[in-house]
């Protein structure tokens, strides 16, 4: 059996056993993930780093039917998918990990997860653009129903708007990738396999205008799933409604597969309409960077923040693509990589600091410190590394993107936009760091001010959030320490995944040097 159908079969094998076997919902879970982890692990171990190029390949002929383009289950990874596989191994294991055992509808709950990682694991292995679109509105149907039903407060609200953004963001990249596809003049040349059509138009390139309609057409659904500005007003309100763990998987691992759906076919596929439209791509870039970062400097709610932040990041990655040379498109790999484990451990703690306090607003936080160092620690790790602070994985991705932007071969027009991306790293310091202040470290509440000195408030000495508890047992540590750990490996050691990741990156079509 392919190791890749193995990532897809245990969670489907997971979520059936929960549904018809009744088994326990959240150990099953956790053994199919933790399985996924392994696999995901043993493959970037056993893979052909030096010479790049997909490895595993499973091809199955699923549809064949007159008048239409055959449909394989044609499953492959190469050092660009790979890594994204890593991380929705992990992020999976960490989200399930964080989820409360006795939350109601647990069978459901646990399910969904599943789903979710099942259609980021076939979306980022399936080298056919129908199991590549199915699998990952598997997962966004799972992200609907986890904020509807699990969600907080405005959670009807916040589900239904992200169901209307993100269902018209996949019906108009479906639009585009039928064009795709129906462009090709002789149907007897008409496939749905992302590898023969890359090799098809990098042959047979289509007319420029042609190709334009179809890009931006792309650009638009891509956009819109990513959080793309001006499409991005889904994203923040949406995550902060969310379970922590759906939080976790969709900003750590969705978000990532319009970028990397840009690399594998929207540009490869589309060059010429890639170059017409880099303007309007650079201009909507700077607005992630600019409008998003001062908005989320506004924010007075944690969640709403980190979302804010999220939507802001996507600035470095659509700008590491834009770059389209080997050293920018590799540091975009990395960053994905390193935004998916800091963005799933904000969102995470978060969420303990909101179970555990029962507050989420900036005023009415501060001192938790006090009662939370172990929290504490967390938090501040995850801030460094969402700030690119040397030595953590978001560092190496955004660095080798800044390199990308002012390479000798790219346009001119690229390098205001690496400034503006420099000076988004100001934005993301000052706002993590009023967030870490305010949160651990700030002047405690003033309901807590007021009490006299060495009070008694619920049968404990005067201190903010009486009753509050850190975490304290390896089951509560493991998940964050498990993806900070991550994120300190690549920080330290980034040859691993530049090793990985820059040959694959090199044999893209017209891919710069």
């Amino acid at each position: 059996m392919s190791p890749l159908l193995a990532l897809l079969l245990f969670p489907l094998a997971a979520i059936l056993a929960i549904i018809i076997g009744r088994f326990p919902a959240r150990p099953v879970a956790g053994i199919a993930a933790g399985i996924n982890l392994i696999i995901s692990l043993g493959l970037i171990w056993g893979y052909p780093a030096a010479q790049g190029g997909y490895a595993y390949v499973m091809d199955y002929t699923w549809v064949n039917m007159q008048g239409l383009p055959p449909i394989h289950f044609h499953l492959a990874v190469d050092g660009i998918s790979l890594p994204l596989v890593f991380l929705t191994g992990i992020v999976t294991v960490a989200a399930i990990a964080i989820s409360p055992p006795n939350i109601r509808r647990s069978s459901e709950y646990y399910c969904y997860l599943l789903l979710m990682s099942l259609g980021a694991m076939g979306a980022f292995t399936s080298l056919d653009l129908f199991f590549f679109f199915i699998f990952h509105d598997f997962a966004l149907i799972a992200t609907f129903l986890l904020i509807g039903i699990w969600g907080a407060q405005n959670r009807q609200f916040a589900s239904f708007q992200v169901t209307i953004y993100l269902m018209a963001g996949s019906l108009i990249l479906l639009a585009g990738l039928v064009a795709l596809v129906m462009a090709i003049p002789h149907a007897e040349d008409r496939s749905f396999d992302i590898v023969l059509l890359q090799n098809y138009f990098t042959a047979h390139p289509l007319p420029s205008s042609t190709q334009s309609i179809i890009f931006l057409l792309m650009l638009i659904g891509f956009g819109i799933l990513v959080g793309l500005f001006p499409f991005h007003s889904w994203a923040p309100p949406g995550y902060a409604s969310a379970p922590p763990a759906a939080a976790m998987l969709h900003a750590g691992i969705l978000k990532k597969f319009a970028i990397y759906g840009f690399i594998r076919i929207a540009i490869p596929m589309l060059h010429d309409g890639f170059i017409t439209c880099l303007p309007l791509i650079l201009t909507l870039l700077a607005g992630n960077f600019l409008y998003a970062g001062f908005v989320t400097l506004a924010q007075k709610e944690l969640p709403l923040m980190i979302g804010f932040g999220s939507v802001m990041h996507m600035g470095y990655l659509f700008l590491g693509v834009a770059c389209w040379n080997t050293i920018g498109v590799t540091g975009a790999v990395i960053l994905m990589v390193g935004h998916g484990l800091s963005s799933a451990l904000l969102f995470g703690l978060s969420g303990e600091i909101t179970h555990r306090s029962g507050e989420n607003r900036f005023a009415e936080l501060g001192g938790l410190a006090q009662r939370a160092p172990v929290l504490a620690v967390l938090f501040s790790f995850a801030s460094m590394a969402s700030m690119g602070v040397p030595g953590l994985a978001n560092f190496a991705g955004e660095l080798m993107i800044f390199f990308g932007s002012f390479s000798p071969a790219i346009p001119l027009s690229l390098i205001p936009f690496g400034v503006i991306a420099i000076y988004g790293t100001v934005l993301t310091a000052i706002f993590q760091l009023r967030a870490l202040k305010g949160v651990f470290y700030g002047p405690m509440p003033a309901r807590y001010q007021a009490q006299p000195a060495g009070a008694v408030v619920g049968g404990e000495a005067t201190l903010p959030f009486p009753g509050m508890t850190d975490t304290s047992t390896l089951s509560e540590h493991a998940p964050y320490v498990m993806l900070l750990i991550a994120s300190l490996v690549i920080g330290f050691m980034p040859f691993l995944l530049i090793h990985l990741v820059q040959p694959s990156v090199s044999l893209l079509p017209f891919i710069g040097k």
